[in-house]
């Protein structure tokens, strides 16, 4: 009697465990997985889309998470890292955080892969803003003044970013087309290089990241004109939008954002989605991505997909409208 009595509680014991156990690994919860999460970042070591992926995976473990680590794949314009994603099993344990090249390598390179069918967008995990900019002594203080000297003196208005076939070109095509100006665009292999053109009066403009340009506008070494979101740039908010500026067809969204491979279980999604969304809302996370020139978003699912697709669209219009090539 007193076995059956045990075995009685025990079993009950178990169910319960089993339940709680249930619902720890489901929805928001951090719940367990058998294989370490690997994100792949199709960038060097440094840059923002590692620091990003670091920063996560380090709030994530905090809060008891899965364990993840971060592999670097870069070259090609993110195109190596981003095939060895797209070639994973899809089973929820190989990640990749990447931005807007996931979308512009595929209108100008024959890829093994396609961006819309090859990968799941998870989470729109933070924006870095891209900012039209001038030299700290230039005469021109806003972007019509900027796109009027372009028209006064065709050809001879030059605007520097990375490139080519970069989100910057993208929005340098859009600008020149909305303002009707016959800017030059002057491709650098990034950001940076850019800006110290522009600081060096090599250039008239530029176009690059919050990040890279934000400590220079803030120092009166650079101006910024405008920003090319659809929003302020919460940490300049002085600086006003280029559809604030009168053109209101000029806007890039620079995401940084996770996939999964495609035909990655719902239920993975799920948890995924809940993980990196319960991480990228803890204000001490978000206290360190504003620092290092993030602004936290997390939009996730359908939400992000709708914008991916909106992008891929758009973007192709542009690189096919202005016959961007890549050599």
């Amino acid at each position: 009697m007193i076995r059956r009595r045990f075995s009685s509680s025990g079993a009950a014991a178990l169910a319960i465990a089993t339940a709680i156990m249930a619902v720890l690994s489901s929805g928001n919860g951090w719940g367990q997985t058998a294989k370490a999460i690997k994100i792949i970042v199709p960038f060097p070591p440094g840059g923002p889309a590692d620091t990003l992926a670091r920063l996560l995976i380090e709030q994530i473990g905090l809060a008891h998470g899965p364990t993840m680590m971060v592999e670097n794949r870069p070259g090609a314009g993110s195109v190596i890292g981003t095939e060895a994603a797209s070639r994973a099993v899809p089973d929820g344990n190989t990640l990749l955080i990447t931005a807007p090249a996931f979308i512009t390598t595929a209108h100008l390179r024959k890829l093994t892969y396609e961006p819309l069918k090859s990968f799941t967008p998870i989470c729109y995990l933070a924006s870095s803003p891209l900012l039209i900019l001038v030299n700290g002594t230039s005469p021109y203080n806003t972007l019509a003044d900027l796109l009027d000297a372009a028209r006064a003196a065709p050809g001879r208005v030059m605007l520097a970013g990375t490139g080519p076939g970069s989100s910057t070109q993208i929005a340098f095509e859009m600008l020149r087309r909305a303002g009707n100006a016959d800017l030059t665009f002057v491709p650098f292999p990034g950001d940076a290089p850019a800006i110290t053109a522009l600081m060096g009066e090599h250039v008239t403009s530029a176009v690059a990241n919050h990040q890279v340009a934000a400590e220079g506008v803030k120092a009166g070494k650079l101006r910024a004109l405008a920003t090319l979101s659809r929003t302020r740039d919460s940490g300049l908010p002085a600086v006003p939008t280029a559809a604030e500026s009168g053109f209101r067809d000029v806007a890039v969204e620079f995401w940084n954002g996770l996939f999964a491979p495609a035909m990655t279980p719902p239920d993975a999604v799920s948890r995924l989605i809940g993980w990196f969304k319960a991480a990228i809302e803890v204000p001490e996370l978000q206290a360190k991505l504003v620092a290092q020139g993030f602004f936290p978003v997390g939009r996730c699912g359908a939400d992000f997909s709708a914008l991916i697709r909106d992008q891929n669209d758009e973007f192709g219009r542009v690189i096919r409208d202005a016959n961007i090539r890549v050599e």
